[in-house]
């Protein structure tokens, strides 16, 4: 079925219903008067928790027990646990970027790639937004970023509002941050003494890289066989499951603090009037996660909560929502109008989900990306583009000849250093296991077919099947319509737009060229391990 198709029996049956509506072609959305509609101008306080580098289902509330996650487990039980919350690109700047301006990477120009620069004088953040209209904003730890935010008069755009960043800790880990964020977000409740609605941002760092080895055991009190499963793409051994419980050990360290600033609204009286947003910027550092396209990339865990305002709250929701969707909700509940404030969002609000009110269906969610770590020659990123519908995945690979993860010869930047990536690179290089590289680091057909249902690790490539032959057909066109309806520069004449964009520092322009003849080392590349490196791209498979 068509999307335009898709429409019309939509609107037939509601038709049917006797019901007034209005279809939107994007998304399919039907509008009424109902419960969502009272949400709107309710101008609430609003949290957004946002953890660097967490995956979906990795969550207590989602039945994962090697993950502790009680704050977060306390928000989706008095509130909504969301079962398909996804971010269109699975890296840190462009995904912040989605959810900060309501459009998908690819039109949003230059914050389509990671490291970036903000345009001057272009695309407001929400942020930006609600503090010109009432409300005080700020936030703590990692705002937007990587990259150059720009500025204003001489100083540091503000995008997620004023930094407070002075309380610090002693992290009980190398890895952890030595930011209090909760502190930081006591001192900010203590500044807010008007009647003024507010919004902050608490962006954790954790769980990004790097962790300290076995810490999740002898810190966390964990256990390797609390794990009850290792995707079938890594090895299953003891470096790995000891770095999967790292991983969950600094989840648990954002938890703690979030836990506090709930506690810290309820102590001041504000928890009642404040909506909780808690999800993640995109899936784990782990191969074949961040930075990539493939389920376990791009769906996050995502949990909300708001007394005052969430009917029904203790439930769970299948909507298919993405990132982009957050900016255009805190809008319209802080009753201000995008076009006033120079907004633009492509995502749509989900009032219909808090409200328990269903008045739209999303039947497709797209995704995609463009250059994130340098790592291949003239600056170029990895384009794809992906539409995920009835359960199905598709991706276009628009460079197949390039490195997905970045130039083995450089590192595979686009993978950050880990045991887990170490443990791949060494088994393909003893000759005990290829497969595992290919699987992370290996070329990439052209295009890509996977059944979510069956194969949720997208290991069973279905493009070339006969039998998926009319679906493929149909979902590229849905894809291409849908990315054509946009804008996206991808498709058109100049779609090498965005590697011609500088990164945000001057020295990592050119990087390849530079690394290839010597003049840059390990120094600029310390996200990944000494040995992360190949002697060569020759012979490394397709």
């Amino acid at each position: 079925m068509s999307l335009n198709q898709y429409n019309s029996s939509l609107m037939a049956k509601f038709k049917n219903r006797g019901l007034l509506l209005a279809a939107s072609v994007a998304a399919g959305a039907v509008s009424c008067t109902d419960a969502a509609d009272e949400l709107k101008s309710r101008r609430p306080n609003i949290l957004i928790a946002v953890a660097d580098d967490q995956s979906y289902p990795h969550a207590g509330a989602y039945g994962c027990d090697w993950v502790r996650t009680p704050a977060f487990d306390r928000v989706a039980s008095e509130g909504i646990l969301m079962e398909n919350f996804y971010t269109p690109n699975s890296k840190s700047a462009p995904s912040r970027a989605c959810l900060l301006t309501g459009r998908y990477s690819w039109q949003l120009e230059e914050l389509g790639n990671h490291l970036a620069i903000w345009p001057e004088g272009r695309y407001t953040s929400v942020f930006e937004a609600l503090a010109a209209n009432g409300y005080k904003a700020a936030f703590t730890g990692k705002g937007w970023a990587p990259g150059d935010p720009g500025k204003v008069d001489g100083k540091p755009r503000r995008l997620t509002g004023k930094p407070y960043q002075k309380r610090k800790l002693k992290p009980s880990t190398k890895g952890i941050a030595a930011v209090d964020y909760a502190s930081n977000f006591k001192d900010f409740l203590a500044d807010c003494t008007g009647d003024e609605p507010w919004v902050f941002w608490f962006g954790s760092r954790e769980p990004h890289r790097a962790f300290e080895y076995g810490t999740g055991v002898s810190l966390g009190g964990m256990s390797l066989d609390d794990i009850d499963h290792v995707p079938a793409y890594w090895p299953d051994n003891e470096v790995v499951r000891n770095d999967m419980l790292d991983y969950a050990y600094e989840i648990s360290h954002f938890d703690d603090h979030l836990g506090q600033m709930i506690q810290a609204l309820e102590e001041a009286g504000e928890l009642d009037n404040t909506i909780i947003i808690v999800t993640a910027d995109n899936g784990m550092a782990f191969p074949r996660r961040k930075g990539f396209a493939y389920e376990h990339s791009t769906h996050l865990p995502f949990a909300v909560m708001w007394p005052d305002g969430i009917a029904s709250p203790g439930r769970r929701d299948s909507s298919l929502l993405c990132m982009a969707d957050i900016a255009p909700t805190l809008l319209a509940l802080a009753g201000v109008d995008a076009d006033e404030v120079g907004m633009d969002p492509e995502g749509k609000d989900f009032l219909d989900v808090l409200a328990d009110s269903k008045r739209k269906k999303r039947d497709f969610q797209l995704f995609g990306q463009e250059r994130h770590d340098y790592g291949r020659p003239a600056n170029q990123g990895y384009p794809i583009r992906s539409i995920q519908c009835d359960g199905f995945l598709y991706m276009h690979n628009f460079k197949p000849e390039l490195w997905p993860s970045c130039d083995p010869v450089t590192g595979y930047l686009n993978t950050d250093g880990s045991p887990t990536k170490t443990e791949i690179l060494h088994l393909r290089r003893e000759g005990v296991d290829s497969l595992l590289w290919e699987q992370s680091f290996g070329k990439r057909p052209q295009e890509e077919l996977y059944d979510l249902a069956a194969d949720p690790e997208c290991l069973n490539n279905l493009a070339e099947c006969d039998a998926y032959a009319d679906l493929k057909s149909r979902l590229k066109k849905m894809l291409f319509d849908e990315l054509e309806r946009q804008g996206d520069p991808r498709l058109g004449p100049d779609g090498d737009v965005f590697d011609r964009y500088p990164f945000h520092q001057k020295g990592d322009n050119d990087f390849y060229e530079r690394f290839m003849a010597g003049e840059i080392t390990e120094y600029q590349t310390g996200w990944v391990n000494p040995d992360d490196y190949e002697g060569s791209n020759e012979n490394l498979g397709r």
